[in-house]
């Protein structure tokens, strides 16, 4: 976490050339964060190092949301010729550390986070590229790429395909809204302000991969959440208070199903490539969460062909954390 090369020229051509940078955060990407101090005044640096990272798609859904009054971070100074942003701090308090301290809190925190997705849903998706089939596909073949040869299964792979490809359009279904992809307690933050309505207003982050697509896969993201475990009850209050917003029918339920078992899968994938590839095993110790909301969701009806898959190729004692299933 040492502060990247040219940190201190940027900071300087914007003002903040007397500040302190501390360490903040890293993720699962090439993307590292920096508190920078100044006096009273603190903000939030990212540094997004090309060519692996891109900050501009940032910046558009950052200019989008703001636009809509949605709590994206203010940005103060950009140098897109070394990956680096200066953003509004939001502070240290994320809805996951204080769900888990509080848990009486847990009910008007996802509330509030659920009324914020009703309230973008109400808006036309961005001029983002499309959730389509196309990249449904991809996402869930990370599961075949690297969590089966992590354990030593060799798939059917024309069969995962079509499997798929027959549950798909449930997802494909109905108006598009902006999917912010990430949504989910350790990336909503509170600021400490509330809105009209009294609730906890809510900051974002990490909505950089934001696409168009069904309402629901934002649902999915924030209710079942890869990195805290949500209860079952509150995953049916919140998908009963969605509804109830949103005047939402069946079809919307087996898109919610259909789009938990894609993404479900998808994280599997992408946690033990983080693994195998770049060396993060931390990310492995997950994937028993995920595999839990994996197998509900394949309990749905409109899910039989994927849960048919499964069923004949990966049992139930080799669904779970991929590092202690190879033994390593």
């Amino acid at each position: 976490m040492t502060p990247p090369p040219a940190a201190p020229d940027f900071l300087a051509s914007i003002g903040w050339g007397d500040a302190e940078i501390l360490p903040l955060a890293g993720d699962a990407s090439f993307r590292r964060y920096f508190r920078v101090v100044d006096g009273e005044r603190s903000a939030v640096l990212m540094d997004a190092p090309p060519p692996h990272e891109d900050p501009k798609p940032f910046l558009d859904v950052a200019g989008w949301l703001a636009a809509r009054g949605f709590a994206a971070p203010v940005i103060h100074g950009t140098d897109l010729s070394h990956g680096l942003v200066l953003l509004q701090d939001f502070g240290d308090v994320r809805m996951r550390e204080t769900v888990d301290a509080d848990p009486a809190r847990e009910a008007a925190l996802y509330g509030a986070a659920i009324d914020l997705l009703v309230d973008l849903h109400k808006h036309e998706a961005g001029a983002f590229d499309p959730y389509d089939r196309e990249v449904l596909h991809r996402e869930v073949d990370l599961l075949v790429d690297w969590y089966c040869p992590a354990i030593g299964i060799e798939p059917d792979r024309r069969a995962w395909y079509a499997a798929w490809n027959a549950v798909f359009d449930a997802a494909l279904a109905g108006p598009k809204v902006t999917v912010l992809r990430d949504y989910h307690a350790e990336n909503l933050m509170l600021t400490g302000a509330k809105d009209s309505e009294g609730r906890d207003a809510l900051g974002l982050l990490d909505f950089q991969d934001a696409l168009a697509g069904h309402p629901a896969y934002d649902l999915v993201s924030l209710l079942q959440d890869a990195r805290r475990d949500v209860p079952e009850a509150t995953e049916a209050a919140m998908l009963a208070r969605y509804h109830a917003a949103t005047h939402t029918d069946e079809a919307f339920d087996v898109a919610y199903h259909v789009l938990g078992a894609q993404r479900n899968a998808k994280i599997v994938g992408i946690f033990t490539r983080l693994w195998k590839r770049d060396g993060k095993p931390r990310y492995p110790t997950l994937c028993p969460r995920v595999w839990r909301y994996l197998n509900r969701d394949l309990e749905h009806p409109a899910l039989a062909p994927v849960k048919a898959w499964f069923d004949a190729t990966i049992p139930a004692d080799k669904r779970g954390d991929p590092m202690a299933i190879a033994g390593q």
